[in-house]
């Protein structure tokens, strides 16, 4: 029995849509892979060349150096304003934003649910992983009942800090929403569905059919007090019974993720 080994051949490469910059994310944290996903999605559609995306402030604040796109970055949870104006200049540019819960839950709520009300045609990847990342840990308005932050040391007491927002559930209740939906990638089978939803998010815009959301659950290992795998398990365990995975919202009849 003979056996051959191939060492030359490469079966997966860097997306066109990502540059060489090497990433700043602490270990485990899934932000990098939701980029890969981000670009391999925009590059299958063959829209790199006309995609304009609007960086946060929070983890992902350098944004700018890892898309290889053109890039605008946002005051603090008004990307979806300056994506608004993006797209009304340049209609047929394809424009996203990329922000995670403090940027969009917090500060930046009243910017995402008008956009979303006014149907305007544009994309946001939604990355919740469930406190503030970049500034140490806080409590966001995400953060699960009787989990610990920074800031709720012995867990997020409703009594006086209320309840985890549901974002892609409220803003599904608005007209000018089209496809809404919550993801996760704590496994092969999650990135996949992510992907997929990714893509049919771009698909509306594309169409110009309205506003489309991909919520994604996300570890954060540093703050979680976890190791990446177990990070991981969680996404899909203690944060998906709060927020379930799955289209939340789909006017498009295409019944896809």
């Amino acid at each position: 029995m003979t056996t051959t080994l191939c060492t030359d051949e490469q079966v997966f490469g860097r997306s066109a849509g990502l540059t060489e910059a090497r990433m700043h994310y602490c270990p485990g944290c899934t932000h990098g892979l939701i980029h890969r996903l981000v670009a391999e999605t925009l590059e299958e559609l063959d829209v790199l060349d006309r995609t304009v995306g609007v960086c946060p402030v929070g983890c992902a604040v350098f944004a700018y150096d890892y898309f290889n796109i053109d890039m605008i970055q946002a005051s603090h949870g008004r990307a979806p304003a300056v994506a608004t104006g993006a797209k009304r200049a340049v209609p047929d540019a394809v424009v996203f934003t990329y922000q995670g819960d403090g940027d969009l839950a917090s500060i930046g709520m009243a910017e995402i649910v008008h956009a979303a009300a006014r149907g305007e045609k544009i994309t946001v990847v939604f990355i919740n992983n469930s406190l503030y990342g970049m500034t140490g840990g806080q409590m966001a308005p995400t953060t699960l009942v009787g989990q610990a932050t920074t800031t709720s040391p012995l867990g997020r007491d409703p009594g006086l800090a209320g309840y985890p927002i549901r974002v892609s559930e409220l803003l599904a209740t608005l007209d000018g929403a089209v496809y809404i939906t919550r993801q996760a990638v704590g496994s092969p089978k999650a990135v996949q569905a992510t992907k997929r939803a990714l893509r049919t998010a771009f698909q509306v815009q594309l169409d110009g059919k309205g506003f489309s959301l991909v919520e994604i659950l996300s570890s954060c290992p540093t703050w979680w007090g976890q190791s990446p795998r177990e990070a991981l398990t969680w996404t899909e365990t203690g944060m998906a019974a709060q927020y379930p995975l799955g289209v939340v919202k789909d006017t498009t009849g295409s019944g896809t993720e």
